[in-house]
């Protein structure tokens, strides 16, 4: 697959550090030369230090054979106006990073379509909704409804209160007609796919598929059931992020936002016109403020100032002071295992957020959604079983998959099914697939079309 990326930014940096993994074709295009060095450290693919609106440029980067074109400059204008470019010059598909939300609104889609743009992401209101879904629901680390919530799957931190849990093994804890299957596990640095003789830790995030109609069940077995819902939610720094998770927060909560700069204190103001959010100027760091304000009252703390460290170290404090609930932005990925480790809380990183969005746009149609587990090394896909496909064949039991990928649930005619060894996937069966992401791309094998046509895959 040919893929242009324009920006080498962090996020475009990302991206293509990503794709190389995969042999694509990749060319990365940024006026800025530096950046374009630091981004091809190590990897293999091709720079031009052109404008990402040149359409001299665009060109000389084989614009016209593109397979995907992705922009993601800190401009939102310019991504705009390259993606229209692109797809004029024959690019296959557009995706542009923008930074407004109103554009996402869904019935503004067919005008961005009219001019070429395929596809719009906006990374900080993807965040958002994963802040603002961790804060409701604050018993679990990661939440991921499959086909508008026909499956669960929960990232569970598994503590003393689970002890009934441990030390048995998986076939026996979770037996064919089980209400849930353990898909995945996080234990320290390692990410294991469990197979029947695998068993669970104290410390392990374990990662369940259920119906919603177990969530309360999965919730009392593993002892969360004290875990106050969260009605008092403080947020320290005040970007983008901030902004868009108070407008996702629901009614009932009372936020408060602590946030430095005075003059973005007053911007704020204008931004957030809601009742329910007070802006405070002041340090989020000062523990004599953050007890003034009732930080031993509120049951979520959520770090989103651009700096990775001081975020951890704030939910540190705020844990210590007796939140159960943190939240902490980590933009850079070399300090995600180290927060885990850490014990932070629900641990959010735009770029491999943003990235899980656009392997939707890499793949073919048949893969309708695709999201990395962020602290863990692995991914789940949900696919749509065709016709002929491998993976329609035999019984789950009898597939042959690769150690390090599993079968978790399917979708059938809108419902629910929990996936045991005997198992048999029809076509048009939406099939919720768990795998190491080193071995993602071995999906191909199972999924692929009669006609031998050939998925192509990104990794996190």
């Amino acid at each position: 697959m040919k893929i242009i990326i324009a920006g080498a930014g962090a996020v475009g940096r990302h991206l293509a550090s990503l794709l190389t993994k995969e042999n694509h074709d990749i060319v990365l295009i940024d006026l800025d030369e530096q950046k374009l060095a630091d981004a091809t450290d190590g990897l293999d693919l091709m720079t031009l230090s052109v404008s990402p609106t040149s359409i001299s440029g665009l060109k000389e980067a084989g614009t016209q054979q593109a397979d995907l074109f992705i922009a993601v400059t800190p401009s939102e204008t310019k991504n705009m106006t390259c993606c229209f470019l692109a797809h004029s010059l024959g690019a296959k598909k557009t995706v542009a990073r923008i930074d407004n939300a109103e554009y996402l609104v869904p019935k503004n889609a067919e005008i961005f379509s009219s001019i070429g743009i395929g596809s719009l992401i906006y990374p900080e209101v993807l965040a958002a909704q994963e802040i603002a879904d961790g804060v409701r629901r604050s018993w679990v680390r990661q939440w991921w409804e499959v086909h508008e919530g026909a499956l669960i799957i929960l990232g569970i931190k598994l503590r003393e209160e689970a002890s009934a849990l441990y030390g048995q093994k998986l076939k026996d804890l979770c037996p064919p007609d089980s209400p849930y299957h353990i898909v995945a596990i996080k234990r320290g640095e390692d990410t294991i796919i469990p197979g029947g003789f695998d068993v669970l830790q104290l410390g392990d995030i374990a990662y369940f598929m259920t119906k919603k109609i177990n969530v309360p069940n999965i919730r009392q077995l593993v002892g969360k059931e004290s875990y106050a819902d969260v009605k008092k939610v403080m947020i320290m720094g005040g970007g983008r992020i901030a902004v868009q998770t108070c407008h996702l927060l629901p009614d009932y909560m009372d936020v408060k936002l602590i946030e430095l700069d005075v003059d973005r204190c007053r911007k704020l103001t204008e931004l957030l016109d809601n009742d329910n959010v007070l802006i405070i100027n002041g340090d989020g760091r000062d523990t004599q403020l953050l007890n003034e304000e009732g930080i031993r009252q509120t049951q979520a703390f959520c770090a989103l100032t651009p700096d990775t460290e001081t975020n951890i170290l704030a939910c540190l404090a705020a844990k210590r002071m007796g939140v159960r609930k943190t939240v902490a932005l980590v933009e850079n990925t070399e300090y995600i295992t180290m927060a885990e480790k850490l014990d932070i809380g629900t641990i959010i990183n735009k770029k491999a957020i943003a990235a899980s969005h656009i392997y939707q746009m890499m793949l073919a149609a048949d893969v309708a959604s695709v999201k990395s587990l962020t602290i863990a090394d692995a991914d789940v896909a949900e696919f749509v079983a065709v016709e002929g496909a491998l993976v329609t064949k035999n019984p789950v039991m009898k597939l042959g998959l690769p150690k390090g990928i599993t079968i978790g649930g399917i979708v059938r005619n809108g419902e629910g099914i929990l996936v045991n060894g005997s198992t048999q996937i029809e076509p048009g069966d939406r099939v919720v697939v768990f795998s190491r992401t080193a071995l993602f791309k071995q999906l191909d094998h199972f999924f692929k079309r009669p006609d031998n046509s050939i998925f192509s895959f990104l990794h996190s």
